[in-house]
């Protein structure tokens, strides 16, 4: 590995901002674990992180990702460190302890110690409709975990790291570890991991989605099976039991994998079996939210925002502003999982989270005080209907604040909610009709998207036929199937004609629903109680019995 002699960039004289949330702001938990290795080795769960590091190291010698050899002259080596993680359950207990060697890759440069990074994950979308579809034909839902997945990968640069501490070789200290496949921590190392996964399952007969490149699906004469794949944790659903155990027979023979057995917990959502169906829940990540924020004991709300209450920019100091981009991020992982109710109000009390004022905390604790009050919903799909169908809306410039609308849809099937959307719209709508039109713009890329993924399930009739969008503007649907725009906007012209390519190719259809009826309606506008909890039950989200 050479080193290059490069100029070095002109560096801005502006006093830097630093912008980080705090290191918990991705994991958005709970309990203390320790950040060095000497830390967890001197905590009474000493034992138990020591079992996890030796576990760790064990991997990676069977994976012989790296050998010992002697620095070679100009190189400098790559330092590490150690991860350490409480794994819990859904009850909230702890399933395990967990140590991961991690490469800290603040030296490396594009082009000498890596050259391509991209790597693809399964949209949360997918994993929805996949759990939907599984209602609809009963189908088993299984789970397996690739231990140590990136060490799976091939490097083909030249990479060296320092022996990490607690396994030094004595007498030998002075050398370092060349890598020799993909370690935690390389920017390389998703790449690698998912090009092995992707030839292994290609190899094997299955196919990818094009809509989605991280489901395989395989069709044979005894059955069809589906694989859906978060970086190590993966899903897999089949007609029947023997062509899923044939798949995990297949993947066990490839990597390294642990056997999880039917779902229960995916990217720490629940997943409950029902008489008619499948669940989809998070109360006890809900919980230790209002319990970590101090808001447990608050009392409860039957409405996500106050309607009366109108949000504008904070031009005074900002408040706990490091706490208010933690709950945000919290409450952001919670609507893109299963709460589509929230999604409006996320949308807009994330705008503030640089400087956020009086007013955008009361309109937040309204959110925790509202998801205490639904603590137990769930997203329940059911066997009924067999059908993909969507909602739009728009609400025109409600705040005398805003210059821009903002968009709302939801996708069910399955009697449940698989897609939803609560956005502001990126340019200014100068009518109701136009704003309702943006919004249905917006949804049609979405149905194509969802129409494209279906069209690749081996069970489902094809051709798939058009997905009806329901919308509550007779103006906008007048507007979408008229053959010709003469309006004065370009940015609607070009909306138009692809909603109408959408509608001649087939891919959707459009049709009125009156205001009272459009699920879709919360995630664009504060409603009343009532309303909320209508719209909820369209979008499947209601109580866990």
């Amino acid at each position: 590995m050479e080193e290059r002699n490069e100029v070095e960039p002109r560096r801005s004289k502006r006093t830097k901002t630093s912008k980080t949330f705090g290191p918990d702001f991705l994991t958005f938990m709970l309990e203390d674990e320790p950040q060095s290795f000497k830390e967890a080795m001197s905590m009474p769960e000493a034992p138990l992180w020591k079992e996890a590091v030796n576990s760790e190291i064990e991997s990676i010698l069977q994976n012989h990702t790296w050998e010992l050899v002697d620095l070679p002259p100009g190189c400098k080596p790559l330092g590490y460190k150690w991860i350490f993680k409480r794994k819990i359950k859904a009850d909230g207990s702890i399933d395990k302890y967990k140590a991961r060697l991690v490469v800290k890759e603040l030296q490396t440069k594009e082009g000498v110690d890596y050259f391509d990074t991209y790597s693809p994950v399964t949209r949360i979308t997918s994993i929805r409709m996949l759990i939907a579809i599984a209602a609809l034909y009963n189908l088993e839902i299984h789970q397996m975990d690739v231990k140590t997945a990136f060490l799976n990968g091939e490097l083909d640069e030249e990479i060296y790291m320092e022996q990490p501490e607690g396994f030094i070789v004595p007498g030998k200290e002075k050398k370092v570890r060349r890598l020799v496949k993909s370690l935690y921590g390389l920017k390389q190392a998703p790449k690698q991991w998912h090009e092995k996964f992707d030839n292994a399952m290609m190899s094997n007969g299955f196919r990818i989605n094009e809509c989605d490149k991280c489901v395989y699906v395989k069709n044979t004469t005894s059955g069809y099976v589906i694989v859906c794949l978060y970086v190590d944790d993966m899903v897999i659903m089949g007609s029947n039991n023997d062509i899923i155990k044939a798949t995990k027979r297949m993947l066990n023979s490839k990597f390294d994998m642990k056997d999880l057995g039917v779902a229960d917990v995916i990217l720490g959502i629940k997943i409950t079996r029902t008489s008619d169906g499948f669940v989809l829940s998070q109360t006890h990540y809900i919980k230790k939210v209002l319990e970590k924020f101090g808001r447990y004991d608050d009392s409860p709300v039957k409405t996500p925002i106050d309607v009366n209450l109108h949000l504008t920019k904070n031009k005074g100091n900002g408040i706990s502003q490091l706490e208010y981009s933690q709950i945000i991020g919290s409450l952001m992982y919670i609507m893109n999982c299963t709460r589509p109710d929230i999604a409006y109000s996320i949308s807009k009390l994330s705008r503030y989270t640089s400087n956020p004022g009086e007013d955008h905390w009361k309109a937040i604790v309204r959110v925790l005080r509202y998801l205490k009050y639904t603590l137990n919903y769930g997203v329940h799909y059911t066997r009924y209907p067999a059908v993909l169908e969507g909602y739009s809306d728009a609400n025109w410039i409600s705040d005398t604040n805003d210059t821009k609308s903002t968009s709302g849809y939801v996708f069910t099937l399955g009697g449940a909610a698989v897609s939803w959307k609560s956005s502001k719209q990126t340019c200014i709508a100068r009518s109701t009709m136009e704003s309702e039109f943006i919004a249905l713009d917006k949804a049609g890329e979405e149905a194509e998207w969802l129409r494209h993924f279906l069209e690749d399930m081996p069970m489902w009739t094809k051709p798939v036929p058009p997905i009806c969008i329901h919308c509550d503007s007779q103006s906008a649907i007048g507007r979408a199937q008229s053959y010709m725009y003469n309006g004065k906007s370009r940015h609607i012209r070009r909306r138009h004609n692809t909603v109408r390519q959408l509608l001649s190719n087939g891919i959707i259809s459009i049709d009125y629903i009156k205001s009272k009826d459009n699920i879709a309606d919360p995630l664009t506008k504060g409603l009343s109680g009532e309303r909320v909890n209508c719209s909820s039950r369209g979008m499947g989200l209601k109580p866990i019995i």
